[in-house]
C-alpha cells in the first residue's frame, strides 16, 4: 500500500468492501432469510458485486499491481457463481425428436395499468406466443378478468377456477390428466401445477410465483433515504415469505411420482436462498446448461438481473434456452428452454 498513491488507496479500500461483500454472498444460499433477513436481501447484489470485482481486477492488472490478487481470489472462490452470471454457450436449439418446449413469461397483467403506451400489449402477447409455439406456457400476474384463448392449447386457471387464486395459468399443447394449486398464505401469489403426458411419460410442470417486495426499481426513488429504507424493509419482508412459500412447495414436490419441471418468477437470483433450495440436487438450472450471455429476465436499467428460471429434471436433456430481452412487453422477458427425456 505504500507504494500507491492516494487516488489508488482510495481505489483499493473500494475495492476491499466489494471483494468482502462479494465473499460474504457466497454464503447467502445457505443463511435461511428468517435467520437473518438482512443479510439476504445482498443476494440481489450479486451480479454487480461480480462485476465490480472484474473491473477492479482489470484495473489492477493494468497497472501490473499485486492488488489484482484480491478480486481475482475471490472470483476464483466463486467460479461457479461467475457460470450463473454469465454463459459463453451457443444458444443455437438442437433439434431431436422428443424435445418439449416450454416458455416462462410474467406478463404484468398485459399492461392494464398501462405502466408502457403500447395499447396493444395483450394482442402482441398473444401473437408472439403463437409465433415461438412453445408446447407448454407458464404465465405470471395473468389476469383472469379479461382472459386469453390460445387456438391449439388446453389451460389451467386460464378462467376461474374455485378455491385457485388468478394471477398464474399454464397453457399446454400436451393433455392435461391433472392440476391443481398450492396457496400460499396472506399474499396474492401462489403456485399451479399440471400433470402433462409426453408419449410414454408423465411430467409435472410446476408455474411459481415467489413473493413480490413490491419495490419501485427507478434509481431517483432508491437513491432517497425514505426509499432506501423501505426498499429493505420490503425485501426482508418479501424474502422471509418466499422461505414459507419455498418449504410448501418442497413439501408438494416430495410427493410428486413424476419427473418435474419448475418454471416461474422467483423475485429472486441464483445466488439465493430461495432458488438454492428449490433446485435442490435433482433439477438443473436450464440457462446455466444452454444459455447465453447474462440471461437478464427483468427490466434492471443498472446490472442485469435474473429472477425468471425454468429448472428441468437432471434426467432431462437440456437442448436450448433463450432469453427473449429485446421483446419490450412487461417489466419482465419471456424465457424458454428446450428439453428432451431422450437420454
Amino acid at each position: 500500500m505504500k507504494k500507491l498513491s492516494f487516488f489508488n488507496k482510495i481505489i483499493f479500500f473500494v475495492n476491499s468492501l466489494a471483494a468482502f461483500f462479494l465473499v460474504i454472498s457466497y454464503l447467502l444460499p445457505y443463511v435461511p432469510p428468517k435467520s437473518f433477513a438482512t443479510l439476504s436481501v445482498l443476494s440481489l447484489g450479486v451480479p454487480l458485486l461480480i462485476l465490480l470485482n472484474i473491473v477492479f481486477f482489470v484495473y489492477w492488472l493494468l497497472q501490473v499491481k499485486k492488488q489484482m490478487l484480491l478480486s481475482l481470489v475471490v472470483l476464483l472462490l466463486g467460479w461457479n457463481y461467475l457460470g450463473a452470471l454469465y454463459k459463453f454457450s451457443s444458444s443455437k436449439k438442437i433439434e431431436e425428436a422428443g424435445n418439449i418446449s416450454v416458455m416462462s413469461f410474467n406478463v404484468r397483467l398485459f399492461n392494464k395499468y398501462n405502466w408502457k403506451p403500447n395499447i396493444t400489449t395483450k394482442e402482441d402477447i398473444i401473437d408472439f406466443f403463437y409465433k415461438e409455439s412453445p408446447d407448454v406456457i407458464c404465465i405470471q400476474e395473468y389476469t383472469r378478468g379479461k382472459p386469453i384463448k390460445l387456438d391449439g392449447y388446453d389451460d389451467f386457471n386460464g378462467r376461474f377456477v374455485k378455491d385457485v387464486k388468478g394471477g398464474h395459468t399454464i397453457f399446454s399443447k400436451l393433455p392435461i390428466i391433472n392440476s391443481g394449486s398450492l396457496e400460499f398464505k396472506n399474499t396474492n401469489n401462489n403456485a399451479v401445477f399440471v400433470d402433462i403426458v409426453k408419449e410414454k411419460d408423465t411430467i409435472r410442470v410446476y408455474n411459481v410465483h415467489l413473493q413480490s417486495s413490491k419495490i419501485n426499481t427507478e434509481i431517483d426513488y432508491i437513491n432517497s433515504q425514505y426509499s432506501r429504507d423501505v426498499f429493505l424493509k420490503r425485501v426482508k419482508e418479501a424474502f422471509i415469505a418466499q422461505q414459507s412459500q419455498v418449504e410448501l412447495f418442497l413439501e408438494h414436490k416430495s410427493k410428486c411420482p413424476y419427473k418435474i419441471i419448475v418454471a416461474g418468477d422467483f423475485n429472486n437470483t441464483a445466488y439465493s436462498y430461495s432458488y438454492k433450495e428449490i433446485l435442490g440436487n435433482d433439477l438443473t438450472d436450464t440457462f446455466e446448461k444452454a444459455g447465453n450471455g447474462f440471461g437478464k429476465s427483468f427490466d434492471f436499467k443498472f446490472f442485469p438481473l435474473r429472477i425468471d428460471f425454468i429448472l428441468a429434471d437432471k434426467r432431462f436433456k437440456v437442448n436450448g434456452f433463450k432469453t427473449y430481452n429485446t421483446i419490450n412487453l412487461s417489466d419482465h422477458f419471456p424465457v424458454k428452454a428446450t428439453l428432451n427425456l431422450n437420454k
